[in-house]
């Protein structure tokens, strides 16, 4: 007890020789990021030398008070409750983590094999009990009554969710342009390069096709109108390896190709690849 009477003086004392210097050192309030984090660290380490204090003085009333918690340990009606067995892991008894029967024989003899019972940790046993219990309400909320969501709704669900939000920003990638095709041949030109360097590896040097489709023909997969080639190009076809250019190409860039790609139709290239998709009149062509 005199042990613990020190240390909560010096803990008392060390307060409250600290509290003068914090109040001094404490900047005025303010609205600035940096002084709000500066108070949220002040405040956190505050309250962690606060706990540790505490922790101390726990540790020590413990050990000042262990022969009085030994013999309240002692008594019948304490030492076989769940409170006691808490109590016994103060003062050294592990009955509560380890279980109370370790390596005991059981009058069990099977040719001369005898079985030792040893038990299940309490903490594994209400674990196994928790995994009942939760598996119970989990049927009962999920399967029977339906209340909750099971994957699939769920992930249903967040996709609608995604939509909307999506459609809310103004690169909706569900609405079309209303972009006209670009005829001046600086366009095209530059239609022609952005091709050569980006495009040509799938779709080929004159757009005959080798990976992807040829753009040279009136059959199209996505629509051969100007927006819908534009779409394409920019949100790509991810189920079909068409990467998105979104991002890596301006507006103005995406524009450019798409336009590029619509004057080359009827070109005929050599080794030209077999149609694919739908055809569609150039009138009225859509991607």
């Amino acid at each position: 007890m005199r042990t613990l009477r020190i240390l909560l003086g010096a803990a008392g004392a060390g307060l409250l020789t600290a509290a003068p210097a914090l109040a001094a050192d404490t900047p005025p309030a303010a609205a600035g990021p940096d002084n709000r984090l500066w108070l949220f660290w002040f405040l956190l380490s505050t309250l962690l030398l606060v706990l540790l204090i505490f922790l101390l003085l726990f540790v020590a009333m413990v050990v000042a008070l262990r022969p009085q918690l030994r013999k309240l340990y002692a008594l019948p009606t304490v030492h076989d409750s769940w409170s006691g067995q808490v109590l016994g892991l103060l003062i050294g008894d592990a009955r509560l983590v380890t279980g109370q029967y370790r390596d005991e024989q059981l009058d069990h003899d099977y040719d001369g094999i005898r079985e030792y019972d040893n038990d299940l940790p309490p903490w594994w046993k209400y674990g196994f009990y928790f995994t009942i219990v939760f598996a119970v309400a989990y049927l009962g909320y999920y399967h029977v009554s339906q209340r909750g969501q099971l994957q699939t709704a769920e992930y249903e669900t967040e996709m609608q969710q995604a939509a909307l939000l999506l459609a809310a920003t103004p690169d909706d990638p569900t609405k079309l342009t209303t972009f006209a095709a670009l005829t001046a041949p600086a366009d095209l030109a530059a239609g022609k390069s952005i091709f050569a360097t980006n495009c040509a590896p799938c779709h080929g040097a004159n757009a005959e096709g080798k990976v992807g489709p040829n753009l040279t023909d009136a059959y199209w997969l996505h629509g051969g109108e100007i927006n819908h080639v534009y779409k394409t190009i920019k949100y790509g076809v991810t189920s079909k390896g068409m990467v998105a250019w979104k991002g890596k190409l301006a507006s103005k860039q995406l524009l450019q190709v798409a336009s590029y790609i619509e004057s080359l139709q009827g070109s005929n290239p050599s080794n030209a690849k077999e149609p694919q998709g739908e055809e569609e009149a150039p009138a009225v062509a859509k991607r």
